[in-house]
């Protein structure tokens, strides 16, 4: 809650310092904290239905992504792709979760199928990158029912994202090799590099406060010369940076970090919050380099697949308090 509130309050005096609109932030925010706390109540209720109506509505959710955000609907080369992969990997992670979850055979298959199902239709609907994070979430939770400690995987994911975030703070610097950063640049295009660079200029030169909430498409030369832009630099971190400052970012890492942080002390089994986990860091690579977290059902399918995972479901206290009773009866 301290996290949630700083993240909600940061946005608030940035704007008022700078004249900004901190009405998105905001929103993202809530959209966070009301999926969370949806997530902890469905985990504890219903420990495997939960994650399966999530798993169930984000895939249905899916096809319609362009119409969930204001705006114009922009085409390649920025697009939905980002949100539509999100949404894919959310839903992937969510049923694999509920199949962990499952005590029965026959439930668990058909949650493993219902992940796999959505793998495809991520392929159909044309979001290849899409496909392949769902089937690399789908085997990381195949091979997290053999592992045992939670924590060393756990800290390795915490590194992956810091790896993709830090190549992608290199590419905006260029800061990486000439042959790398074609390669990247191509994949990425050329105009999400070019905003990327405008962001990391306003970072620094407003490394205090940023140029305030919501500014950054009035600024950036690349923004205002494409008539497809959206206003944003499609990165998470970069965003933050050019809009909020340090302090921006370094509210983003302490999200990320407790949200790590709660998995490894969560109450449910290990295969769960490991799944959880390689699900909600294939989206922290997706927020790196695009604005997935821009769309609310992404945010709110965020913090749902969140409290998931870290909730406590009723039948471990009956469980623990009944263990208790014939404990003190034996005594």
């Amino acid at each position: 809650m301290v996290v949630l509130g700083t993240c909600a309050a940061w946005p608030l005096i940035t704007a008022a310092a700078r004249d900004g609109r901190p009405e998105g932030m905001l929103l993202a925010v809530l959209a966070v904290a009301a999926g969370y706390a949806a997530g902890r109540i469905g985990g504890a209720l219903l420990p495997v239905a939960a994650p399966c109506a999530g798993a169930l509505a984000g895939a249905g959710i899916t096809a319609w992504v362009p119409h969930l955000a204001p705006g114009p609907q922009i085409t390649a080369p920025l697009g939905h792709a980002g949100a539509t992969t999100a949404m894919v990997i959310l839903s992937a992670g969510a049923a694999s979760c509920a199949a962990w979850a499952a005590s029965g055979p026959a439930v668990r298959s058909a949650m493993r199928l219902l992940a796999a199902g959505i793998a495809v239709t991520a392929a159909v609907l044309g979001s290849v990158t899409g496909c392949v994070a769902a089937s690399v979430v789908l085997a990381v939770s195949l091979a997290a029912g053999r592992i045992r400690r939670r924590g060393a995987v756990l800290a390795g994911l915490g590194v992956i994202a810091a790896g993709a975030a830090g190549l992608m703070w290199a590419v905006a610097g260029s800061a990486v090799p000439e042959g790398l950063a074609a390669s990247l640049e191509g994949r990425l295009t050329p105009q999400r590099v070019a905003l990327w660079h405008d962001a990391l200029d306003l970072a620094r030169a407003h490394a205090g406060l940023g140029v305030g909430p919501g500014r950054f498409g009035e600024l950036s030369a690349a923004s205002l010369g494409s008539p497809l832009s959206d206003g944003k630099p499609h990165s998470a971190p970069l965003q933050l940076a050019a809009e909020q400052g340090v302090v921006g970012v370094l509210l983003l890492t302490a999200a990320f970090g407790w949200l790590l942080y709660a998995l490894w002390r969560s109450p449910r089994p290990t295969p769960v919050v490991l799944t959880a986990a390689a699900a909600l860091t294939a989206l922290a690579v997706v927020v790196t380099v695009g604005n997935a977290l821009s769309f609310t059902a992404v945010a709110a399918g965020t913090g749902y697949l969140a409290g998931v995972a870290t909730s406590r479901p009723f039948a471990l206290d009956t469980a623990r308090r009944a263990g208790e009773v014939q404990g003190g009866g034996s005594r």
